[in-house]
């Protein structure tokens, strides 16, 4: 699916809470696409506890295992829902949802990687990071 317009990421959000998107959509583009939605347009879904739930719930109707090595991370959850809220705060508030996706992929966060300049591997990727939140050991979050 392409998310080259607001209408695309209206329906990329929707299907992740209806839980029709096809897990191959489910993509790190489409996790910062549906972030941003949500944000904008359902704030009170991205709550810890109701991001959790979205979550969850999505990859049981995929089947995808939510256990301690697979399927909901909390930290990274948490740790890319502060990236996503804080890059659209530095846009205005009616810029296009796909110009504020497309700046936030050519920035750093972009890279599926980008975490791991703020946590060690092996904090990041262990049981209580995926159960809970854990604070970056490596640098602070800049948002």
């Amino acid at each position: 699916m392409a998310l080259s317009d607001d209408a695309s990421i209206e329906r990329l959000a929707l299907r992740v809470i209806d839980r029709s998107l096809p897990k191959a959509e489910w993509t790190h583009a489409g996790h910062f696409a549906a972030a941003l939605w949500l944000l904008r347009n359902r704030p009170a879904l991205t709550t810890p506890d109701e991001i959790r739930n979205l979550i969850t719930s999505y990859n049981d109707a995929t089947s995808t295992a939510n256990t301690d090595a697979g399927g909901y991370h909390h930290t990274i959850t948490l740790a890319s829902m502060r990236a996503a809220d804080g890059h659209l705060r530095d846009h205005a508030p009616a810029a296009p949802l796909h110009a504020v996706l497309r700046s936030l992929m050519d920035s750093p966060l972009g890279h599926p990687d980008w975490l791991l300049s703020y946590w060690r591997r092996d904090t990041l990727f262990s049981v209580a990071a995926r159960r809970g939140w854990v604070e970056p050991d490596l640098a602070a979050l800049p948002f």
